[in-house]
């Protein structure tokens, strides 16, 4: 088409006003050919003049790309962007000169966290360059599934050591236990004085092996299939009773809660005991991240095809570089956490045939959703009754 359009400017003092007529048809419908192109892209274009200005867009683009109205040619692009940080990236690229690849980004679209990968490309035109292409993709399912992934392959090399850490660590703890009950006996006859000495001490010693059974009997649930007796019930009555149970404890951390359950929460498919350790795990959680007090908030709905249960808290937290790290085994920012509590609640929940998502803000706060499938109901055909000719 260029090439046609070269030759028939060059013969257009020639040309009849019915043979330009035609030539503007076709380059019109071939710029629409373009622009519908352009607009069918699963990725974000936005091209640039060579000051840097802003003259194109794509649909992709203006969906995922935190820009705001521009005059086409008028001004520079990150004049143009509302992410402050995307905003500078781009001067600073565009004014160095330099070429960046797949640089990533959170941005905030209509209420959600999107996970954006961003390139700056020269826009080379016969050898010269005549400007800067900034291409877009929105990368926050490829990057979940990246993370389950890792998860999944993370809990499999794991389960290759159960076996191992069961009969190395387990055993000789028991044995232990065993001896320091034996060690209690014996020092009762010894005078009051020393026995309270050694009795200190080996209270010590009773409370870190017992810490040190709970994180191996946590790891072998990690590794070990979970054999889920799922039964029909009412997850708002067993996140009311949780609450209750845990009540002292919330206003002991000077914590509020707030419950906001659906009243016309379905019933669903769920395993009681496990689905209260997920829960009380995630409330554990957020009352660790609360050590100032704070705001419990738990909230049920209910969709077409699923049950969402929300847990979020004001706490500390999670920084960015971690959100994708915080289901995996043996990862925790606490000095006394075992790294195990969150891996549980992800498997417990992909268990159910459910999800688990985390957003969360550093010095904001977090919040988990679990989405759970609500039991498929059978589907009644209506009997077919064959017509007979007039009837």
């Amino acid at each position: 088409m260029r090439y046609f359009i070269e030759r028939a400017l060059k013969k257009l003092p020639k040309l009849t006003r019915n043979q330009v007529e035609e030539l503007l048809i076709q380059a019109a419908a071939e710029l629409t050919r373009l622009e519908t192109v352009m607009d069918s892209l699963t990725e974000g274009v936005l091209v640039c003049d060579q000051n840097h200005n802003l003259i194109l867009t794509n649909k992709y683009a203006e969906r995922y790309f935190p820009i705001g109205a521009y005059e086409p040619g008028g001004q520079p692009v990150w004049s143009s962007v509302r992410d402050d940080t995307i905003a500078e990236f781009l001067e600073q690229t565009l004014r160095n000169g330099d070429k960046e690849l797949d640089r990533e980004f959170t941005v905030e679209i209509k209420g959600a966290r999107r996970l954006l990968s961003v390139s700056v490309l020269p826009l080379v035109n016969d050898g010269h360059v005549t400007g800067s292409l900034v291409h877009v993709e929105e990368i926050t399912a490829r990057k979940t599934r990246e993370a389950r992934l890792r998860r999944a392959e993370s809990l499999a090399s794991l389960t290759t050591l159960a076996a191992g850490v069961a009969h190395e660590i387990k055993n000789p703890l028991g044995s232990i236990s065993i001896h320091i009950q034996l060690i209690q006996k014996a020092i009762k006859k010894l005078p009051q004085d020393q026995r309270t000495i050694l009795d200190k001490y080996l209270n010590v010693v009773n409370e870190e092996i017992d810490r040190l059974n709970r994180i191996v009997v946590d790891f072998l649930f990690a590794v070990r299939p979970v054999n889920i007796e799922v039964r029909e019930g009412n997850i708002n009555a067993l996140i009311q009773d949780l609450v209750d149970f845990i009540r002292f404890e919330l206003v002991a951390a000077n914590i509020e809660t707030r419950l906001d359950l659906a009243a016309d929460l379905p019933p669903i498919k769920f395993d009681e005991r496990y689905m209260k350790q997920a829960l009380l795990n995630l409330i554990k959680t957020a009352i660790a991240a609360m050590s100032g007090g704070g705001l419990l908030s738990i909230k049920t709905e209910a969709s077409e095809g699923e049950v969402y249960i929300h847990i979020s808290d004001t706490g500390v937290g999670i920084p960015e570089e971690n959100l994708s790290k915080i289901f995996e085994p043996y990862f925790t920012t606490r000095e006394s956490g075992s790294g195990l509590g969150l891996t549980l609640v992800f498997k417990i929940i992909k268990e159910h045939q459910g999800e688990i998502t985390v957003n969360s803000k550093e010095g904001k706060g977090t919040s988990f959703q679990i989405m759970l499938p609500r039991p498929r109901t059978s589907t009644r055909l209506i009997p077919y009754t064959e017509r007979t000719p007039g009837g």
